[in-house]
């Protein structure tokens, strides 16, 4: 096979975010996801390498379940990447599984929905092997309130509170489609997909549950802020670590419009036409 054959590869990744300044390559040459893997793609030969992914993940956060569609030019076919890139990758990113792509998807236009969870250690030692993935809280917080928060959250809302001040978006309205919180051993775990997020958004949104929880504020005012109030009126930021993407799909959803530009003959309503049947 002539090493410059165009390919569109599906890849399936997984990365531990610590040591990455987030997703997107950096001009500086601060390390991140996207910068290992195109480093990986030269190594490999390739050439005239374009990624996309489905959910752009800031510094320091986690994925279990990235679906990234690469267009490239080299000898090696997309069912071979996951083996030759993860063997050329640090030990903090590994592509679990690479297909064809299907013809015209992609990753980030096509995506309906993307699910994060948000891990807490909540008791009172703290713990080194999960230092990475969790945010140790030990301190006391109202079970009933942090549930009355997150269901105020479902539905459409304008996020303006919880994203930075300063940014690039132009559009704060986002559509919340699950929100919970789970008790999973000595862990607390937020759970919320949505059909898009602003930056920081789940982190600020629990930032702000965690202290509404703490008595800091009350729900009704919590559920105010979710209405356009500004950023300075919800809490601090909850750090990176215990944040992670863990699912995403591309096939519609019942009452909820398609994003735009999606093209229902990219990702036909069939989980079998998906890239990845089972992404989370």
């Amino acid at each position: 096979m002539p090493p410059d054959d165009p390919h569109h590869a599906a890849l399936r990744l997984e990365y531990d975010g610590t040591p990455y300044h987030g997703w997107t390559r950096q001009p500086d040459g601060l390390r991140t996801v996207e910068g290992d893997l195109l480093e990986a793609f030269a190594t490999l030969g390739c050439s005239d390498v374009h990624l996309r992914c489905a959910g752009r993940t800031d510094a320091g956060v986690h994925a279990s379940a990235q679906v990234v569609d690469a267009r490239y030019r080299g000898s090696v076919p997309p069912v071979a990447l996951a083996r030759a890139l993860t063997g050329n990758l640090p030990y903090e990113v590994a592509v679990p599984e690479s297909v064809v792509a299907p013809v015209g998807f992609d990753a980030r236009a096509d995506a309906t929905s993307r699910a994060y969870e948000y891990r807490l250690l909540t008791r009172a030692p703290r713990s080194p092997l999960r230092a990475r993935c969790t945010f140790h809280h030990p301190r006391r917080l109202d079970r009933d309130v942090l549930d009355a928060a997150a269901a105020a959250v479902l539905g459409q809302h304008r996020f303006t509170a919880f994203t930075p001040s300063r940014t690039a978006h132009t559009y704060f309205d986002r559509r919340v489609l699950e929100s919970r919180w789970e008790e999973r051993g000595d862990e607390l775990v937020y759970a919320v997909r949505g059909t898009s997020f602003l930056r920081h958004m789940v982190r600020i949104l629990v930032g702000t549950m965690l202290a509404t929880a703490r008595g800091e504020a009350s729900v009704p005012e919590f559920a105010a802020m979710l209405a356009g109030a500004p950023r300075s009126a919800a809490f601090a930021t909850a750090p990176p670590q215990g944040l992670c993407l863990v699912d995403v799909t591309w096939e519609p959803i019942e009452g909820v419009p398609t994003p735009p530009g999606w093209r229902g003959e990219r990702t036909p309503d069939s989980r079998d036409a998906h890239p990845f049947p089972s992404v989370g």
